[in-house]
């Protein structure tokens, strides 16, 4: 009878989990779901990053082709919008290709949703994205990204 008793106590003792050791299991699956969860987010601003640069070098080859049938890239005033329709007003560029520079009805957006911050005073040019904070300055993924002309 006594060895029944054992019996019973021991399959009881191993019958589940305690409540303090499934608290444990919750917690240390939380704490692997967090670190997992920033990588992933570290992740994917680091493609957006990859990206608006991959983007701004595509602008650049479109300003070079500008540059190259216009002989000046187009100012400020101008903007980016020069690459899909003809400037008006200030200087004229006489060999504009009847469709653009670029198939498309508007300039892509950085991967932020944001414009991209185009500044030229026709000799040289900056292309910016204020990055994933959309202000000025900032460090990290908040950084500018900045393409600037090589002269």
């Amino acid at each position: 009878m006594k060895n029944n008793f054992l019996k019973r106590q021991v399959m009881k003792s191993q019958a589940g989990m305690t409540l303090i050791e499934i608290l444990i299991a919750l917690t240390l699956i939380s704490l692997m779901g967090t670190f997992i969860a920033g990588k992933v987010f570290d992740s994917l601003e680091e493609g957006r990053v990859k990206s608006a640069n991959i983007q701004m070098k595509s602008l650049e080859s479109l300003l070079k082709d500008f540059r190259r049938k216009c002989n000046f890239y187009p100012t400020s005033e101008m903007g980016l919008d020069s690459l899909i329709s003809k400037p008006s007003g200030g200087r004229e560029c006489k060999n504009y290709p009847p469709n653009g520079f670029i198939d498309a009805d508007e300039i892509p957006l950085d991967p932020w949703d944001m414009e991209y911050v185009y500044t030229s005073d026709g000799k040289t040019y900056n292309i910016m994205s204020y990055g994933n904070d959309n202000e000025e300055g900032g460090e990290g993924f908040a950084a500018d990204i900045y393409l600037r002309d090589k002269k």
